[in-house]
């Protein structure tokens, strides 16, 4: 037992290194390129895994850390949606645009792969847009906030939350019928918990709130925490994938300390970024690296030869239907740059690679040449996007102080 942890806890460090690095990596970059963090916290996860120089082997302390990763990565990325900016317009435009994105993405899988789970896998993973990921490019690029920041959260929280609907309906294992009852349980349970929580708690809990965000009792981030796990739970025990409790959750706290925190609401933002960027949300990237199956990949040209492929649909499939939907009221270059950040897919191709492979219905090769590809996007598109519109530029596109766009 105790040469296990010593192990499990050489692992853990090892990781943590990775973690580490990658920023100073990052740092260094700067001056010749913008390297985001999550791509070379993944890059450092190959090198270390066993697909590179075979130092970290998953064990079960890893596993679950890095779940906890995955989750608070899709907490924080429900936690920014704020519905009195995206809602309405922006909202209707991009459920229109993923809309068009699922059948062009079915279409196209449909044409080149064979199986209807495969088609259904494929096709959904050029839906998806990864908003958790690209959300600290925005933050410090000082695109969110803008119009064009408020056009990319309502894209990504439709490319985010519908595939997540999506799976559980239909890859979750159970009967449609059955998929459909499950998540209207869901739903009902997750409306009653931001109903409760968005209504005014007690007097004494606001105390204990306000009182301890200077100690060691922390109680407001131990409660958000707490809508974490239980949201997970729920998810978990209806047979749903956990990372829509974790979605759900962030929503939910959002409305929880906007309706009775609003005072400490910041505060506690900051210590809830703190834990998720600061320890799980890495960990998980490297994992996901050292789970990267490169050898599986490298065996196969025509694999190899997919990774490009895949990176042009994600523009075609998901980014021109972005465009062609929301371009409207954004000047210049800015609406290139949102089908660029739109296209960007990574965590959800992680949670579809894992469920197709595990199923039989995605070789290891073609299953890294999506992710492969994801990373790629995750590289590339945000880069141009910042490039196109120029940080000062994306500034001065504010919304007009009269509040959020409308219809």
């Amino acid at each position: 037992m105790e040469h296990e942890f010593s192990a499990s806890l050489t692992t853990l460090l090892l990781v943590l290194v990775a973690a580490v690095v990658a920023p100073l990596i990052a740092d260094v970059a700067a001056r010749w390129v913008i390297l985001p963090g999550v791509v070379l916290e993944i890059g450092l996860g190959i090198v270390l895994g066993p697909s590179g120089t075979g130092l970290v082997q998953e064990n079960d302390i890893i596993t679950a850390t890095s779940s906890m990763g995955l989750a608070l990565l899709m907490f924080m990325a429900g936690y920014e949606i704020d519905p009195a900016r995206v809602s309405g317009g922006p909202l209707k435009r991009a459920a229109g645009a993923w809309l068009c994105s699922l059948v062009l993405g079915l279409a196209v899988a449909w044409l080149v792969v064979d199986g209807a789970q495969t088609v259904l896998l494929i096709g959904l993973a050029m839906t998806t847009t990864a908003l958790g990921t690209v959300l600290p490019i925005l933050r410090d690029s000082g695109v969110l906030g803008t119009r064009l920041g408020d056009r990319v959260l309502a894209a990504g929280t439709v490319g985010e939350f519908a595939p997540i609907v999506v799976i559980a309906l239909l890859l979750s294992g159970y009967r449609p019928l059955t998929g459909s009852l499950l998540l209207l349980a869901f739903f009902a349970v997750a409306g009653f918990a931001a109903w409760r929580m968005g209504t005014r708690t007690y007097p004494r809990l606001q105390r204990l709130v306000r009182a301890t965000l200077g100690t060691s009792a922390q109680v407001a981030v131990r409660l958000c925490l707490l809508v974490v796990v239980f949201m997970l739970w729920v998810a978990s025990s209806l047979g749903l994938d956990t990372v829509l409790g974790a979605f759900a959750a962030g929503m939910i706290v959002r409305l929880m300390l906007a309706n009775n925190h609003p005072g400490e609401a910041e505060e506690v933002e900051k210590r809830l970024t703190a834990v998720s960027y600061g320890f799980f949300i890495p960990v998980f990237f490297v994992v996901t690296g050292v789970r990267f199956d490169l050898g599986a990949l490298l065996s196969e040209v025509g694999a190899i030869l997919t990774v490009p492929l895949f990176l042009v649909l994600f523009l075609v499939v998901r980014g021109l239907p972005v465009w062609l939907f929301s371009r409207e009221g954004l000047p210049g270059r800015q609406g290139p740059a949102l089908a660029l950040f739109s296209s960007t897919a990574l965590p959800i191709l992680v949670v579809l690679t894992t469920i197709g492979t595990q199923a039989g219905d995605m070789d290891s090769a073609h299953a890294a040449a999506l992710v492969g590809a994801g990373m790629l996007s995750v590289l590339v598109f945000p880069q141009v996007a910042l490039v196109l519109v120029g940080r000062e530029r994306v500034r001065s596109s504010a919304p007009p102080a009269g509040g959020p766009e409308g219809e």
